[in-house]
């Protein structure tokens, strides 16, 4: 049985919303790791990069980590490059069913327009397109570790829920909330 479903992918790929809508349709709860950084640190995650840097935000995903080993029935939505630390997943991957939210490159820059630069420090450059492009090839086989690859572009997020719903269930079935 899955115990834990977690989301990995890059920024805009849709894992809090997504998460979200897959933990109300399972009963689950639901842990956003940026947010619940923001809510401990009492500052927004593009503060702690530029005081702090990207090293001191690892380790703040580190320890989200390590509180979380113990939850089940719950959906996790770490940051865009939680899953380039091997050590993390590796720590997560008991119990767990890891889903890539895979977006192409065009989409995250159209999705994070809408947003400002200060909500995506990756991203505060002047050719920010090409650096969606590097950052996600960098990144592409850390993604590609997860168990199951899930296509985003052009979805609603209900639809990519019960595709992970259907997932799981080929997968050995969910915990039942409240069991």
């Amino acid at each position: 049985m899955i115990d834990r479903i977690v989301l990995v992918g890059f920024m805009c790929s849709g894992k809090t919303t997504v998460g979200r809508r897959l933990a109300d349709r399972l009963g689950w709860d639901f842990v956003d790791f940026d947010r619940a950084i923001e809510e401990r640190e009492n500052r927004p995650i593009p503060e702690i990069f530029r005081k702090d840097g990207e090293s001191h935000f690892r380790g703040l995903e580190a320890r989200l980590t390590e509180e979380v080993l113990d939850r089940r029935r719950v959906v996790l939505a770490p940051g865009g490059g939680w899953a380039t630390q091997p050590e993390l997943v590796d720590r997560l991957r008991p119990g767990s069913l890891f889903v890539w939210l895979r977006v192409q490159p065009e989409t995250v820059y159209a999705r994070q327009r809408v947003q400002t630069a200060v909500e995506r420090p990756l991203l505060a450059v002047d050719q920010p397109l090409e650096a969606i492009r590097s950052i996600l090839a960098a990144r592409t086989d850390d993604y590609s570790r997860a168990d199951s690859v899930v296509d985003t572009d052009g979805r609603d997020p209900d639809d990519v829920a019960v595709e992970i719903l259907e997932i799981a269930e080929r997968a050995g079935g969910v915990t039942e909330a409240g069991s």
